[in-house]
């Protein structure tokens, strides 16, 4: 079999999402693969929407039940360790895939002898088939036979998981897998398994469509997310040290933990939270000097964030309870002015 297709499903059935997903993969050109289907524990109808298309398509299709809630990652790792195909790709169950998806990255994988392969996605807010918004993901110097330079580049930005296809025996190999029963999974795993690959190539095509809705989790912000956030940074360095390729990317490595776990927790929750807690803020300072005290002076660090956003951070490791205040009567002041310009354009 040459590829398998891992869908998580939780509480999808509503709005024809589920059933437009599981369509898009029904429909792909390249023969001979199957789709696995996880239901993650869902309470709506997910589950008999993924036993009727196991019925209408038994030779492709297979719906598994998990009997608890695992979260994304969880789910994708019951889909793993039943897959059958040559090759391995993800899918969000509420997203969808352009027909020739699959077709194209496993032929530029066979073409290349690339390990893995991925392409661009799009950003739709409705059920289409048309283009939305591309958003490139990955870049050309990432691509080729993989190097010390290459992996640099990756452990930094190593795109997303569900705009490719993996070659099953790396994975094996190296038994890769998901955190479970967290959010975020993919901000550990996709670097991880990165660097266990020795060819990456790209198709320079949007193929993949990434649905925005209000039931996304990246529209909810919640104390739980950021903590979940929290957690993937530390298993991120920990992965990392256990498998041994730590050291030699250790500058990009603090640079990853220090924007996912300090910077991106710091001010998603800063601006998402109604009631930020002066413990939580605390928690965060301490976690990054306990790991990397002199983030500051990373050289990756000083050149991604802006003059404004490295002031802050310093503030906040210097004193949390100033930073709190500082930063909530400067989103205070920013509204009010923003409030002050539309009223005078109106």
């Amino acid at each position: 079999m040459r590829l398998s297709i891992i869908v998580p499903v939780y509480n999808m059935a509503a709005d024809n999402k589920l059933r437009y997903c599981l369509d898009s993969l029904i429909n792909q050109t390249i023969a001979n693969y199957e789709i696995i289907a996880v239901d993650d524990a869902s309470t709506d109808e997910s589950l008999a929407i993924l036993k009727e298309y196991e019925s209408r398509y038994p030779w492709k299709f297979k719906a598994i039940q998990s009997y608890e809630n695992v979260r994304q990652g969880g789910a994708r790792n019951k889909g793993l360790d039943i897959a059958r195909g040559q090759w391995i790709g993800f899918v969000d169950s509420d997203d969808w895939v352009a027909p020739d998806m699959y077709e194209k990255l496993i032929a530029r994988a066979e073409k290349t002898g690339a390990d893995v392969v991925g392409c661009d996605y799009c950003m739709v807010d409705t059920h289409t088939m048309d283009v939305g918004r591309v958003m490139p993901n990955n870049t050309t110097d990432q691509t080729g036979v993989l190097d010390h330079e290459r992996y640099r580049k990756l452990v930094m930005n190593p795109g997303s998981m569900v705009i490719k296809v993996y070659l099953k025996a790396v994975i094996d190999d190296y038994h890769l897998r998901f955190p479970e029963r967290t959010f975020y999974e993919d901000n550990c795993a996709s670097p991880i398994w990165m660097l266990h690959f020795a060819h990456f190539e790209k198709v320079e095509e949007p193929l993949y469509y990434y649905y925005q809705h209000d039931t996304s989790t990246v529209h909810a912000v919640s104390v739980e997310k950021c903590e979940a956030r929290l957690a993937m940074g530390k298993r991120l360095i920990e992965e990392a040290r256990r498998d041994g390729i730590y050291k030699p990317y250790r500058q990009e490595f603090e640079f990853a933990f220090s924007k996912l776990y300090y910077m991106n927790t710091l001010f998603t929750y800063m601006l998402g939270v109604k009631r930020p807690k002066l413990k939580f803020l605390r928690q965060i300072a301490d976690g990054i000097k306990r790991e990397f005290p002199d983030f500051q002076d990373n050289i990756y660090y000083q050149n991604e964030f802006d003059e404004e956003q490295k002031r802050l951070a310093a503030m906040h490791m210097q004193s949390p309870l100033k930073f709190k205040i500082y930063f909530q009567l400067l989103c205070f002041y920013r509204n009010k002015m923003r409030r002050s310009a539309k009223n005078g354009e109106e």
